[in-house]
């Protein structure tokens, strides 16, 4: 699997040395570790013990109309989290689950031949479940909510670049996945 990666990039690469100039319109896709903390917070809760920070895998791809501007839409997913906790002299635990889609439109500053600056605002759905055994603890939520994201770009060459960036998904939650997510990832420009 390594072997292919590297072939996929050193191609990537190769043609883009091959090509000289950038040209607009363009479509990417990439894929990314979202680094989110997951929490855990009920009224009464004591002896909390929650999962904490964890990678979780998104996906991404967009349309840039031109070095400015363009649109992005991206899913991911923040996997499974645990807590334990105590409520009234009783031990719990809770299992909480959840995702976010989102669309937003994209604008980027150049800073230089590789490296960019660019800034997402649009909008969210998230998903979050919470399954406990504490009676009356357990919430399926979903809602639309508002979307940013402040990042930098390297471009390896016109059709390989790195990203990381800082997102927030939304409003905070009393569990599961918090909405401030520092992802890294690579793209690929076509």
């Amino acid at each position: 699997m390594k072997k292919l990666i590297f072939a996929v990039i050193a191609g990537a690469a190769f043609a883009g040395a091959v090509q000289a100039q950038e040209t607009y319109p363009k479509t990417y896709v990439g894929l990314g570790v979202a680094s989110v903390d997951h929490d855990f917070s009920a009224a009464g809760a004591t002896n909390v013990d929650s999962t904490g920070w964890k990678a979780n895998g998104k996906i991404f791809g967009g349309y840039e109309f031109n070095q400015t501007w363009g649109a992005e839409i991206g899913y991911t997913d923040f996997r499974k989290s645990n807590a334990s906790y105590t409520i009234n002299g009783v031990n719990g635990r809770a299992e909480s689950d959840g995702h976010s889609a989102y669309l937003a439109a994209k604008a980027s500053v150049p800073i230089n031949d590789q490296f960019s600056a660019y800034g997402k605002l649009g909008a969210t759905y998230n998903k979050a479940t919470l399954s406990s055994t504490t009676p009356g603890l357990s919430y399926d939520d979903g809602k639309t909510q508002g979307y940013g994201a402040l990042g930098l770009q390297y471009k390896l060459n016109q059709q390989v670049a790195f990203v990381a960036e800082y997102e927030r998904y939304g409003s905070k939650r009393d569990f599961g996945a918090k909405p401030d997510v520092v992802t890294v990832g690579a793209r690929l420009s076509f």
